[in-house]
This record gives C-alpha cells, sequence and structure tokens, in this order.
C-alpha cells in the first residue's frame, strides 16, 4: 500500500546525515531538531503554536485534557474513523456521540452535528478523512454560535487546504480551536517510527498543552496539573524536518496517481470514485473506492492473488465496536455510514507510483470486476 523504501532512497543523503548529526549531538530529548521542526511546521501550516508529542493519539488525548473537560462531557464526531479518534473520548470518561458523513466526501455531515448539539456538548471532532477536508466553514459557524471548541482530527490530511467562501485558504488542522495530526510512517508527512503534533492560535491553550504533553509542569517538578509524558523525539523530528520540505511534492504526486486511477475508472458501472470538494485540496492519504452491485470481499481476495494489495478503511465503524457498548450506539441511525462499511475499498496511493504501476492496478481491477 505504501513504498517507504523507494521514498527513503531519493532523500537518503539528508536522512542520514540528519540522523547521524543528532546521533553525535547526544541531543536525544527536546533537541534543537524537536524546537526547529515545531517552528517549521507552524508556518507551514501558519499556526501560532506546534507542540509535537509522541502519537497522534496521545495528540487528541491531550487536546481533550487541555479543554478541561469533566467525565460524561458530551463529544460529536464522526463514526466513520479510526479507532484513535474515539478511543480517547472514552479513555477519558466523556460521552462520544456519534453523527453520519456525507455520501460523497465520506467527512462529517454538519446538519447531523446541530442536530446532536445538546447542553452537555463541549467539543466537536471532526475528522478529515482520507485526505479530504471536512466541510469547515458551516462547522466553524456553527460551533461559534454555541461556544463549542472545535478539535481538528488531521491525521489523514496534512498538507491539505480549504478555501472559505471569502476566498480565505487555510490548512486543514488550523481552522479549528485545536488542530492534531499523527506522524505514523505511512502518514503523507510521516517518520520512521511513532510520532504527532498538535496545533493551535490560542496562546492560552498552547501554554496547558505543552504542560499537558510534559507531566503537568511549566516549571520542572512543579506540577500544577495532571498531565502525561508524550514527546516527539530528536531523531524523529530531524527526519520530519527533511520530509516537510518535500510534503508539498508528495502530496502534488499522490494527486497525480489519483488522477490517473480516476481516468481509468470513470466509465465503470461498478465503481464510484473519490469525490474532490471544489473548495478543498484533498491529499489523497488513500483513494477509497466504492464499489456497486459487486461481492468486494472476492475482489479483494482476486487482488491479492495478482499481487495488489488493498485495504478496507473501515470494515466496522465506530459506533459497532465492542469496545463502546456501555454507551448504547451500537443502534445509532447513521445509514451511509452503515452502507460505506460494505462498500469502500482503498487501493495502493503513496508518492512512488509509477505509471507502470498504476496501469497494472486499474487494468486488473477493471478485468476482475468485468468477469
Amino acid at each position: 500500500m505504501v513504498d517507504l523504501k523507494s521514498q527513503y532512497r531519493k532523500i537518503k543523503t539528508e536522512i542520514d546525515t540528519a540522523i547521524i548529526n543528532v546521533i553525535e549531538s547526544t541531543a536525544f530529548i527536546n533537541g534543537p531538531d524537536v524546537t526547529h521542526f515545531a517552528s517549521e511546521l507552524a508556518e507551514y501550516l501558519q499556526v501560532k503554536h506546534v507542540i509535537p508529542c509522541a502519537n497522534g493519539t496521545d495528540a487528541l488525548q491531550i487536546a481533550l485534557m487541555a479543554l478541561g473537560l469533566k467525565p460524561g462531557d458530551e463529544v460529536i464526531t464522526a463514526s466513520f474513523t479510526y479507532i484513535a479518534t474515539v478511543e480517547v473520548i472514552a479513555l477519558l470518561h466523556l460521552t462520544p456521540v456519534f453523527v453520519d458523513v456525507m455520501p460523497d466526501s465520506f467527512t462529517m455531515d454538519v446538519e447531523g452535528v446541530k442536530k446532536a448539539i445538546t447542553s452537555k456538548t463541549k467539543a466537536i471532532i471532526p475528522v478529515h478523512l482520507y485526505g479530504q477536508s471536512v466541510d469547515m466553514e458551516p462547522l466553524i459557524n456553527l460551533a461559534n454560535e454555541y461556544s463549542i471548541p472545535i478539535i481538528e482530527d488531521n491525521a489523514q490530511a496534512i498538507g491539505g487546504t480549504y478555501t472559505f467562501a471569502n476566498g480565505t485558504v487555510l490548512k486543514t488542522g488550523a481552522m479549528g480551536t485545536i488542530g492534531c495530526t499523527s506522524f505514523f510512517p505511512s502518514k503523507n508527512l510521516g517518520a520512521y517510527g511513532d510520532g504527532g503534533a498538535i496545533f493551535t492560535n490560542n496562546d492560552e491553550l498552547a501554554q496547558t498543552i505543552k504542560m499537558v504533553a510534559n507531566h503537568g509542569q511549566k516549571v520542572r517538578y512543579y506540577h500544577e496539573l495532571v498531565g502525561c509524558n508524550s514527546r516527539l523525539d530528536s531523531i524523529q523530528a530531524a527526519i520530519l524536518r527533511i520530509k516537510l520540505r518535500h510534503l508539498d511534492e508528495y502530496c502534488i504526486s499522490r494527486r497525480a496517481a489519483a488522477d490517473f486511477y480516476d481516468n481509468a475508472f470513470k466509465n465503470n458501472e461498478h465503481i464510484i470514485t473519490p469525490f474532490r470538494s471544489p473548495n478543498a485540496y484533498h491529499v489523497f492519504h488513500q483513494y477509497t473506492l466504492q464499489l456497486e452491485n459487486v461481492d468486494r470481499d472476492m475482489v479483494q481476495q482476486k487482488l491479492a492473488e495478482r499481487n495488489i494489495p488493498s485495504m478496507i478503511y473501515y470494515p466496522v465503524p465506530c459506533h459497532k465496536q465492542n469496545m463502546l457498548k456501555e454507551y448504547n450506539c451500537y443502534n445509532d441511525i447513521l445509514p451511509v455510514t452503515n452502507s460505506l462499511q460494505n462498500k469502500v475499498i482503498s487501493l495502493p496511493m503513496h508518492t512512488e507510483l509509477t505509471i507502470d504501476n498504476l496501469k497494472y492496478i486499474t487494468e486488473n481491477l477493471i478485468d476482475i470486476l468485468n468477469k
């Protein structure tokens, strides 16, 4: 699904030098590369503060902790997402409230959010899924109306943008109260290990986030609140500094591969290709199709027989997961989510896909569907 080895070979000299420099400095924790990376990412995203942390799940957890939410407070999010988005809500004894997604973009249905808001709603977590932004302008307007903070889950869409009605263009992750991302190796901006970051333009929140991520302390050994230990190590920061300089070209490569897929599949009655919102720059963390009137499991098996990897993101939506039984959300009315879990399939998507790779994948999938 992802060819990290070929990507590494193209930047090998830069990466190797960066790693060696950290080892020689022995500044393995909170070294200069961490500070520089935070500053460079903040400049890229056009946000005031970037706080690196250990992984994307920690980023979401720390964001919720920094808002001071209490057990029982409700957090609205989409069920059609990776479990980490919801896991942190349950971990902090908050209450997840699920809304459906749009049938074209697979991102949060803002009208559904409006209907789900109650006096207990204390946060909204939109997920920029597969590389495409949620329709943020109406969501921000709604959140402002009710004074509810937004935590953007930007683990799959770093490098993406959203254009507002007045022409303002902002990066995904930089529009809400807090943004969170993951640097898992397969992400568009991926480390060579775990990593994550939290973004905000709010000075006070930034201070709280830093404290939460550092054992609740501002001054060493003086712990003002309950925190955790979550930090990005210097070697990963050094690697991410190099890869950040290539992020835009990586996004362009992914979009070019998506264009090829789109053109190859545009006339196939069994395939619905990914929607691209006219006011969002889709960076294709995943290239996810909907298969119509066909046995998806059979298709996936036949692809595997031809050495073509594929994945189902996600076969079981969050509201149906056993870990959330206590919230009695299995029967939530989420028709689009329930439909997508049986239709979606993701094809290989990365920066190193060649025309030959793409031809082999598309021709074989079409052949399988035509038999």
